[in-house]
């Protein structure tokens, strides 16, 4: 016999918890222009396909007249669905209930999801809109974050976790999206910080708005804290399946391979007119990336960030690829600080990962300077070197102008254990530029010549012709292959065929210490 009355009642509670904080509450939410948790987890599964998880949750704390104010399922609606066609994990704070404050018990709601997600090997995605700690529950509250925290770091290089902030995230909030792999924000209605304006303004008597503090522009361009931005939610969930395409599930898988419609021989023509005959001359690295990989799509990351150096995902021949380019139009292609930062948290990204990495070198050096010098480039330039040295997914390099001094050895290079590295007839690999090193080796013969402009012009060519050459490094096996440019994708869609197998590791130890 079916129990009517009980069968009513769930429907019931089913409704009630689905309200969150109630109708006004949801109305406010959009009239900001934002979706509520479920709104938001629906448009990013597939259709139909979200399962939730601890429903009706509440939490257990009684002071501070929070016994009246309980809601099933807390601050938070868990579960898991799919992502064209793929299992994921996926929590998102609700702010319509108490401002999706963090509870202990929405804390082992995230947990419970987290823990899920890992045994599974599945993705996380964490949809962020939060007031922070709930104050209410002092230290128990405190006591969630530093829970969700382990979760986060036990999960790191195991599985992707994808976090998106969707409202308010302040406070110790914040870094949890900081220890996932990919921060996504929505412009305008999105902030992160540690203190918020009012607090900076009574410690430190800086005026300074939450947008400009902490907001979407401001993390993607400045800081580098988040790796993407969206006009609406709408727009970062959508991206968000997009990021998915081209990640496995986890670090025992490979990543989705798709079925290449473009020719793995296509050539392009065009490629040898890239790059300029003058050195001083600068061009857009993504014109040759673009042209390479399939579709010519490139997915990047961190666009505005560091904008000398592109990293994001494309395919070859249906496979994904990471690639990693220094931009000469923008600070010649130097590496800076945030550059090196960039490019090594990608590099072990993709390693982690399965991942592997394509890397298009135009480097003059290492930006000079007092702000870098000071700022640690040294320091932050080995994390590059150091992981492109752990790397051991397969490696492709291709030069295609400047290779000078330590940046050409950080690229990827032959001596970091590169796989095969391909150079194009104009690529210069030398200690240093040939003016600077003409300047140093022969600076007594320009002296003492007739004409030392012209006797300096006549000893840069012989060097750049001579001690830079790619067929000096190709000589001692630095490099495999000189390549024309127009045969650009097909080569690395071979190299990359080769190397499907490969297998590597590195020494047993308890864990590296990258030089953070």
């Amino acid at each position: 016999m079916v129990h009517e009355d009980k069968i009513q009642a769930l429907l019931e509670k089913d409704a009630e918890a689905e309200l969150g904080g109630g109708q006004d509450r949801i109305d406010v939410q959009h009239k900001k222009g934002k979706w509520t948790a479920r709104e938001r987890i629906h448009q990013l599964l597939d259709q139909e396909s979200f399962e939730e998880t601890g429903k009706f949750v509440h939490h257990q704390c009684t002071d501070l007249g929070l016994d009246k104010k309980r809601f099933p399922g807390d601050g938070v609606v868990t579960g898991y669905g799919r992502i064209n066609g793929r299992p994921v994990y996926v929590f998102a704070q609700d702010f319509t209930i108490l401002g999706g404050s963090l509870s202990l018990a929405v804390s082992e709601k995230i947990c419970k999801v987290m823990d899920l997600a890992r045994k599974n090997g599945a993705p996380l995605i964490a949809l962020n809109d939060s007031g922070g700690a709930r104050i209410q529950e002092g230290v128990s509250s405190l006591a969630g974050y530093g829970n969700i925290f382990m979760q986060n770091v036990l999960s790191s290089g195991v599985i992707p976790q994808i976090s998106a902030i969707m409202g308010p995230c302040a406070g110790g909030a914040v870094y949890s999206p900081a220890l996932t792999d990919f921060i996504f924000m929505v412009e305008k209605t999105s902030y992160m910080f540690i203190t918020g304006p009012q607090v900076i303004k009574s410690v430190t008597h800086e005026e300074v708005t939450a947008e400009k503090l902490g907001g979407a522009l401001t993390h993607n361009a400045t800081s580098g804290v988040a790796h993407f931005s969206g006009k609406d939610d709408q727009e970062v969930l959508g991206m968000i399946r997009d990021l998915l395409s081209f990640l496995p599930q986890n670090y025992r898988e490979k990543p989705p391979f798709v079925e290449p419609t473009d020719d793995p021989r296509r050539i392009d023509i065009g490629l040898r007119e890239v790059v300029p005959e003058s050195p001083r001359q600068p061009y857009d690295m993504r014109r040759i990336i673009e042209s390479v990989v399939d579709d010519h799509y490139l997915f990047e990351v961190q666009a505005r960030c560091a904008p000398n150096i592109i990293i994001g995902f494309g395919r070859l021949n249906g496979h994904v690829v990471g690639v990693v380019a220094n931009q000469p139009s923008f600070l010649a292609g130097c590496l800076d600080i945030n550059a090196s930062i960039k490019g090594a948290r990608f590099v072990r990204f993709c390693d982690c990962f399965n991942i592997p990495l394509i890397t298009f070198c135009d480097v003059p050096g290492f930006l000079p300077g007092t702000a870098q010098e000071y700022g640690g480039i040294i320091k932050h330039g080995a994390k590059l070197i150091y992981a492109y040295c752990e790397a051991v997914v397969p490696k492709i390099t291709v030069i295609t102008r400047k290779a000078y001094g330590g940046a050409y050895i950080v690229m990827s290079s032959k001596h970091l254990w590169g796989d095969i590295n391909y150079a194009y007839p104009t690529a210069e690999i030398a200690v240093m530029g040939p003016e600077g090193a003409v300047n140093i080796v022969f600076r007594k013969e320009i002296g003492a010549a007739e004409d030392p402009e012209k006797k300096k012009a006549e000893m840069v060519e012989e060097y750049r012709n001579i001690f830079a050459s790619p067929y000096r490094a190709a000589e001692r096996g630095y490099i495999d292959e000189i390549i024309s440019p127009e045969f650009t994708r097909p080569k690395l869609i071979s190299a990359l065929e080769s190397l499907k197998n490969k297998q590597d590791s590195m020494p047993m130890r308890k864990h590296d210490n990258l030089p953070l």
